[in-house]
């Protein structure tokens, strides 16, 4: 055998036992690697860390939750443009190779072996797929290893659709962008299919490293990596000549779009979804991809929102105004200066920051964030004016060129040209909520003039004292318990020894001290006498109102059974005080409120529906899905007949002037030293209540009253929410009568003609009869007259 044989039997037979010696190797650390594996079959269940998300009832965002971003998406729902991005940047061999790209393999092996360092290489998207959903990213051997059984395993398990579709939304791409829907959402405000191609590559090339390529906080670098992936789509065909100049000349231009973008504006109804739906599931509900429906009307609530500022604007206006919010020296005439100071303030919800550019007693002039020049109204001036006390010529002492104000903007803050309102930022607080009386589901909700400067819900935490709108429920409870419409009360003044604070005595008053003398139920209501209301329950007794009260969903069990209970004593929230009258709102059913109308999981899977409410006359109270009649219909009916008085002829009468509506009714509330200010109501479909008041209970002023403060915001909210309702019809129960008395002769007229009181009655007794009568004939004479027919009204 000659050397040279010997030599190349020796290497061959070394080579072999090298390749034998490292395929047992191989086989020996699959075995005891692959015991450790986890099963790669759960990536057929993968459930993403995906925001909980709510909606209004039309299914607009309304708000999202959740420290990751990310939108799912299938396979089928990314554009080859995009797919072909991120092939071309990360892994242009992924249809050819079996998990393992060896050729990558080796080139990394090479550069370990020629540098001495480990670098980057010979990762493919199946391997990143492994290291992203079962491991984590440390340079190690055993992890690569792992890594690499791990990719053979998916690729034998999955398809390259199923890998790819897992990869495009588990991949991190920076700003809280996870997968590439919510990336296209954050870095262009826009859906896959919108991005162009110059756009798909600069999101292509995050991954490699999203911090060191981000194009907002390095736009260079990020350019250059966004080429270099240009260029590989061109090389493996992906991309034209003439799209790729295109895209190499595009400008980097994006923009972060951190929040998802809002198509109703809800903050207080959002916080108020998250919270329930943290009580219901725990933190994993900011990652469980919740999709929350509410029943907020959309329009509603826009007009909500809007009637609550404007109140409390017009509130701020009736007094002084408090001065500027800050000043800086500037230049004379300055308009950049002035604009960059305007864009430094906070933001507050309808209304601007603006720079006083110059001042004098004649003209004020302002300039905007976006450098706009504008002059303060006639008003504006006026009110200034008025603040400065016996200077009220000098205008240029409250206003110098420099100051900081605020002016009423538009929606989104934007200022028409022109002149502008001075505005301040209210100390008052308010809260409006609206339902639907049939249904129970929220309407509208404000909690507060702007949820950045607060959070606190006012409509939905706030602990209130209601004032006289607790009235209606006090004078149902009168009519079940002996009391007519047509009852003769007295408002003479009341002294009750050592029942007021500290056992002093109290001594209740109507609003400004008048006494009325003598007054029918029906009136006092209307003219919201609490000398009558105190009568009232003191002879149903505290407790049979509580119990009466309790009947309508009021929180009853907090509260004492005492005379003040007739004034509206207890507190209780805005929201609770509104669920209350649905039961007027809609004849007498007790129908449970309700703001979250749906729930589903990630895939649309419904796990909680609010079930439609059946309004029933016999079902009991408690029984599921119905809503039962708690107060009879007579009763509900005379109730709204007084209400309606209220806001047509009594301490509501502003909104009967300013709707025109005859089917409207609601009752205002007014607290000790104007605390409080309330006014609730209803039409047909809604009813609603707005209050005003200060979050530490001071004073609103001596004329601040619910018809004065409450009832515009109430007003303009139902001047959006009735304006295309046709008006309802008021038909009177069965059990309710109305008979006319001639006052001259004292005699019944029924159709024009006269007849007797008995012969009208016969056989007609009802629990409740209206009887519309003479002032001239007193109501024992026409009670006697009328036998066992109740007399519940006089209109004459």
């Amino acid at each position: 055998m000659s050397f040279l044989t010997f030599i190349f039997k020796f290497v061959l037979y070394l080579v072999v036992f090298v390749v034998l010696i490292a395929l047992s190797a191989w086989g020996v650390a699959r075995y005891v690697y692959s015991e450790e594996l986890p099963d790669v079959n759960s990536l057929r269940d993968t459930q993403y860390q995906v925001p909980m998300r709510v909606y209004d009832r039309a299914g607009g965002l309304m708000a999202e939750f959740g420290e990751k971003r990310r939108i799912p998406v299938t396979i089928d729902q990314v554009p080859p443009l995009v797919k072909n991005a991120f092939l071309a940047a990360e892994d242009d061999r992924f249809y050819q190779h079996p998990g393992v790209d060896w050729q990558g393999l080796f080139r990394a092996a090479w550069e370990l072996l020629r540098t001495g360092h480990k670098g980057q290489g010979g990762s493919t998207i199946t391997m990143q797929v492994a290291r992203n959903f079962f491991l984590n990213s440390e340079k190690t051997y055993s992890r690569k290893f792992n890594e690499i059984l791990l990719a053979i395993k998916i690729e034998h398990e999955l398809t390259k659709g199923q890998i790819l579709e897992l990869y495009l939304n588990k991949i991190y791409l920076g700003n809280r962008a996870y997968g590439i829907a919510a990336a296209a959402s954050i870095y262009y405000n826009k859906t896959m299919d919108q991005l162009t191609p110059a756009e798909a590559a600069m999101l292509a090339g995050l991954p490699k490293a999203p911090s060191k390529y981000n194009p907002i906080i390095n736009p260079t670098r990020a350019k250059i990596r966004r080429d270099y992936v240009l260029g590989r789509m061109f090389d493996l065909g992906q991309l034209p000549q003439a799209q790729l100049e295109l895209a190499l000349a595009e400008p980097v231009g994006s923009t972060l779009y951190l929040s998802a973008t809002v198509e109703l504006h809800a903050p207080f109804v959002a916080e108020m979804a998250r919270a329930r739906m943290l009580q219901e599931y725990g933190e994993a509900a900011y990652e469980k991809g919740l999709r929350v429906y509410t029943s907020i009307d959309p329009r509603l609530q826009v007009a909500a929102t809007q009637a609550l500022q404007d109140a409390l604007l017009d509130y701020e206006r009736r007094y002084r105004w408090r001065g500027a919010e800050s000043h800086a020296d500037l230049a004379a005439g300055d308009v950049a200066a002035a604009a960059t100071l305007a864009q430094a303030q906070r933001v507050v919800e309808g209304l601007a920051a603006v720079v006083v550019l110059e001042a004098s007693a004649q003209k004020v002039k302002v300039v905007d964030a976006v450098g706009a020049t504008h002059e303060l109204d006639a008003p504006s001036l006026k009110w200034v004016k008025a603040s400065l006390g016996k200077d009220n010529d000098r205008v240029v002492m409250a206003l110098v060129a420099g100051d900081v104000v605020r002016v009423r903007s538009q929606r989104d803050s934007t200022l028409k040209e022109g002149v502008v309102t001075l505005a301040q930022i209210p100390e008052i607080s308010g809260a409006f909520v609206a339902f639907d009386p049939q249904g129970g589901g929220m309407l509208a909700l404000s909690g507060g003039f702007d949820f950045a400067l607060s959070k606190f819900n006012r409509a939905f935490q706030a602990q209130r004292q209601p004032g006289s709108s607790f009235k209606p429920f006090l004078y149902s409870a009168a009519l079940e318990n002996g009391f007519t419409l047509a009852s003769v009360i007295s408002d003479a003044p009341l002294v009750f020894s050592g029942q007021g604070s500290n056992n002093a005595d109290w001594k209740p008053e109507n609003y400004g001290g008048s006494s009325y003398g003598p007054t029918r139920l029906h009136e006092a209501l209307v003219r919201s006498q609490n000398l009558v209301s105190v009568r009232i329950i003191d002879a149903i007794t505290p407790q049979v109102a509580l119990n009466h009260a309790k009947l309508f969903g009021l929180p009853t069990q907090q509260w004492n059974p005492t005379l003040s209970l007739a004034l509206g004593s207890y507190a209780l929230t805005p929201y609770e005080l509104a669920s209350g009258y649905m039961v007027f709102a809609n004849g007498g059913y007790r129908v449970a409120p309700y703001f979250i109308q749906r729930v589903e999981d990630v895939n649309g899977v419904v796990l909680f529906e609010q079930p439609k409410p059946k309004l029933c006359d016999t079902c009991a109270p408690g029984e599921p899905g119905a809503a039962p009649r708690v107060v009879a219909e007579e009763n509900i009916w005379l109730t709204n007949m007084m209400l309606r008085d209220v806001a047509h002829r009594g301490t509501g009468a502003a909104a009967g002037r300013a709707l025109k509506r005859p089917d409207i009714a609601g009752k205002t509330g007014t607290t000790n030293d104007q605390r409080d200010a309330w006014f609730c109501g209803f039409g047909p479909g809604v009813v609603a209540t707005a209050w005003v008041g200060y979050d530490d209970y001071h004073s609103m002023g001596r004329k601040e009253t619910g018809g004065s403060a409450a009832l515009p915001m109430w007003i303009d909210f139902m001047r959006v929410a009735l304006a295309d309702v046709p008006l309802q019809e008021n038909k009177p129960p069965k059990g309710v009568v109305t008979a006319s008395i001639d006052p001259a002769s004292g005699m019944l007229v029924e159709n024009g003609a006269p007849g007797s009181i008995r012969e009208f009655f016969d056989g007609r007794h009802a629990l409740h009869t209206t009887a519309v009568v003479s002032e001239m004939l007193p109501p024992a004479e026409l009670s006697e007259s009328l036998g066992d027919a109740q007399v519940t009204e006089e209109l004459f």
